[in-house]
């Protein structure tokens, strides 16, 4: 069976532009139905968190749709800790968003350390909506970035700006200065980039399709 590491967000609140506090965590969507595709798939999904502290769902992907699910999903309540994970032991890592990785996961050195392994051991490396903002941790010593050149799909500029919230900086902009190729479809579309062994998916009506393509690789 292949194993895959799902790495969560442990952000409860995100510092905005103007310097405010916004209450933040994973998105719902994205963590409850990208297990569920994956285990239907018969790959195993391990979560964890930096810390292994009990995500924070993000209230704003609360409408009754998953938060069934939310409550349900056990692994949520007793993630592992990020720091005691070995690389060695899993076939993929997926980072799903919600605004929390770019408060925590965006300079999570461990996180950077554990991409930058899986990337060159030729596994799958996923990312899903805000969750490529953890592949911004991914930066050499030698101030190289592991994903520079890569093709791949985030939560646009445009989609935060209908989304109404003024987040302190732009994934999308900070990836690309580090080299990275953005492949952009229209705001609220399913859009899933695969380049290689790099898996990307562009906002929450992306999840289903990102994680069948990760099964697929899988």
């Amino acid at each position: 069976m292949k194993k895959l590491l799902m790495v969560v967000s442990a952000a409860d609140s995100l510092t905005l532009a103007d310097g405010t506090s916004h209450p933040t965590g994973f998105w719902a969507e994205e963590v409850v139905e990208s297990v569920r595709v994956l285990r239907e798939a018969g790959i195993e999904v391990v979560l964890a968190t930096p810390g292994g502290v009990v995500p924070t769902v993000d209230k704003a992907s609360l409408d009754g749709t998953f938060d069934d699910a939310v409550a349900s999903l056990a692994d949520l309540r007793a993630p592992a800790v990020l720091s005691e994970v070995d690389a060695a032991g899993f076939d993929a890592i997926y980072l799903p968003g919600g605004h929390g990785p770019m408060a925590d996961l965006a300079s999570d050195a461990t996180l950077g350390r554990l991409l930058a392994e899986f990337h060159d051991g030729g596994k799958v490396v996923a990312a899903l909506c805000h969750g490529p903002a953890g592949l911004l941790a991914a930066v050499r010593e030698d101030g190289t970035f592991v994903f520079a050149g890569k093709e791949m799909a985030v939560f646009t500029d445009e989609e935060e700006r209908q989304g109404g919230l003024a987040v302190p900086y732009s994934v999308a902009g900070r990836l690309t200065a580090l080299g990275a190729r953005l492949s952009t479809g229209e705001p609220w579309s399913s859009t899933v980039v695969v380049d290689g062994t790099l898996v990307t998916g562009q906002n929450p009506q992306s999840t289903t399709a990102t994680a069948a393509r990760v099964a697929a690789l899988l």
